[in-house]
């Protein structure tokens, strides 16, 4: 049996791991599939290790902008899929054009399916853009033979969402890079740290409207009034609005940078220091489908404070203090928590670290195969 993954709209972040990941886990002898074929862009097949069972192919105009992609996915993929004799097709993007069947594709992306969410966008063209993937994600996963939910939160909402029976579904969680994995520190009294020495709390994010980073600006202020010697790391790209909103109020309380460090982004590859090096996690976000962020800061054994929204206690479970993101005031209190006792940072790291052992790509990865070996004829 042949599976093919059409992959051309996979091109940089979560959605290249979790393919790297897949095919990094995939034997030969524990599924029906014999061979893969990936179609995608030359800059994403060259980080996908080469394997005799794996054929990588791509095209030029797959290398070029959205509407060169869009042209081979509605007039030259069919062709193409039915030329390479595949027996199951695989879309994790989600978005797709073609006829062929049977076909499993993935749901990545919740904002679609959040009205609330969405209108937080001050620009109308990011509000109607939603809109626009969200009646394109709903068509894609009624019209699939399958569909892949990355968590039971998410399976549950769209599914309420789309307000329509989808043809069949599982529930399969990405899984977590093992050079994040790292047991937790023994944790220190907040009298240990200094104005020298701050504790750190750090936020891996996109810089977002949804993810709330102004808001924790206010309330690490908030805390150093109080009199705690603390800082906050925050880390990801940037949504241009929303980046120029949360400089502007950096500037207006940590005009001498003293307790607001804004990184930027870094590298997947290169984000383990950046996890391992802080003292407790902060994830502030009120629209996910599965918190991949918040899984790797369990594996590195971070005590937590998070966002009480869904999927977030699905995951976390017992191991975090939560609150609301919207609510300035009861995040300060959650953090409070954190630093005034550092014996329940222990044991809450240690927790958290322990579920994160639920989220092994080798599991992703076998699950993944065996469900979409289920649709060969």
């Amino acid at each position: 049996m042949i599976l093919g993954i059409e992959a051309s709209n996979i091109r940089a972040g979560g959605g290249v791991t979790h393919l790297k990941e897949l095919l990094a886990a995939f034997k030969k002898n524990e599924t029906k599939f014999t061979s893969i074929i990936v179609w995608s862009g030359a800059k994403t097949l060259n980080q996908l290790e080469d394997k005799s069972w794996l054929d990588k192919q791509t095209h030029p105009y797959l290398d070029k902008n959205i509407f060169f992609r869009l042209f081979w996915q509605v007039f030259l993929a069919d062709r193409t899929f039915k030329k390479s004799r595949i027996d199951v097709l695989f879309i994790p993007g989600s978005l797709y054009f073609t006829s062929f069947e049977p076909l499993v594709t993935m749901s990545h992306n919740m904002l679609p399916f959040s009205p609330k969410e969405r209108d937080r966008f001050g620009k109308f063209y990011m509000r109607y853009r939603y809109h626009l993937l969200e009646k394109k994600h709903g068509k894609a996963f009624k019209t699939a033979n399958g569909v892949i939910f990355l968590s039971h939160f998410a399976k549950g909402a769209i599914t309420k969402h789309l307000n329509s029976k989808i043809k069949n579904s599982t529930v399969i969680a990405h899984g977590v890079s093992p050079e994040l994995i790292k047991a937790p520190r023994v944790q220190k009294s907040i009298s240990e740290y200094s104005e020298q020495d701050p504790f750190e709390f750090l936020y891996v994010s996109i810089i977002n409207v949804y993810k709330h980073q102004t808001t924790l600006v206010k309330v690490v202020y908030n805390l150093i009034q109080m009199g705690y010697p603390v800082k906050l790391t925050l880390v990801g790209p940037a949504y241009g609005p929303e980046l120029k909103r949360l400089n502007k109020i950096i500037h207006q309380l940590d005009p001498e940078n003293k307790f607001v460090d804004y990184i930027g982004n870094v590298p997947h590859d290169k984000i383990n220091s950046t996890y391992h090096s802080a003292d407790a996690f902060i994830f502030a976000s009120t629209v996910e489908n599965l918190p991949n962020i918040l899984i790797e800061a369990m594996a590195s054994g971070l005590p937590i404070a998070c966002s009480n929204y869904g999927p977030m206690p699905e995951v976390l479970q017992d191991a975090g203090i939560y609150f609301d993101p919207e609510n300035e005031e009861e995040i300060t209190i959650s953090l409070k928590k954190l630093l005034d006792n550092h014996d329940q940072r222990q044991t809450l790291a240690t927790k958290a670290f322990n579920l994160s052992k639920d989220y092994s790509w080798e599991r992703c990865a076998r699950e993944t195969f065996d469900y979409l070996s289920s649709f060969s004829k």
